[in-house]
């Protein structure tokens, strides 16, 4: 397994290793032991799909609030993505600021969003299939979203932002100054 940092300290790109013949591949697309080797502690208790029929289907920004905050991992289990994180987390020196890199079932590469950032993505190809572990149960009532589009933020989604298909909570999401952020940044050894 590869585990690479990005800019955004805490965020992650994961790439398991892929054993290949003739018939296909095998990869171990978690391993806790090998997270653990990389001071990469997480307790997954939940894993979730979802299916975008159309490209340009954007669903985000999302996070959940404490006391059920949610650490993810993401991955493209067909198809293609853009997948972005954004650091919510107040006192941050990148605070607002996003990475994003392109997931697919072809590259295997999957992002690990930890608590304290946002999280979102554009399909890329039709009917692509998402597939992301949680370190919480969802709670709708923590459940929160901020704009796709916020100018402040700035994301290049390398779509024009109105053809997004999206839903209607995140249509309407508040933009990031007008939410008040729960998380607080803490320089971590990880």
């Amino acid at each position: 397994m590869v585990i690479e940092d990005t800019a955004l300290e805490g965020v992650k790109i994961v790439t398991p290793h892929r054993f290949g013949d003739a018939r296909g591949f095998f990869s171990e697309i978690w391993k806790r032991s090998d997270m653990a080797e990389h001071g990469l502690n997480y307790d997954f208790v939940q894993d979730n799909q979802s299916m975008s029929e159309q490209v340009g289907t954007v669903r985000g920004l999302h996070f959940q609030t404490p006391p059920h905050a949610q650490d993810k991992l993401v991955r493209c289990g067909r198809g293609a993505l853009w997948d972005v994180a954004v650091d919510i987390r107040l006192g941050s020196p990148n605070f607002g600021r996003w990475f994003g890199v392109e997931l697919s079932a072809e590259n295997g590469k999957q992002l690990l969003v930890p608590k304290g950032f946002l999280h979102g993505f554009v399909t890329l190809q039709e009917e692509t299939e998402i597939l992301y572990k949680c370190s919480d149960y969802y709670a709708p009532e923590c459940d929160r979203s901020v704009r796709f589009d916020d100018p402040d933020i700035g994301i290049d989604w390398g779509i024009d932002p109105s053809s997004a298909i999206l839903s209607e909570k995140d249509a309407s999401a508040p933009f990031l100054r007008d939410i008040q952020s729960p998380f607080r940044y803490e320089q971590s050894a990880q």
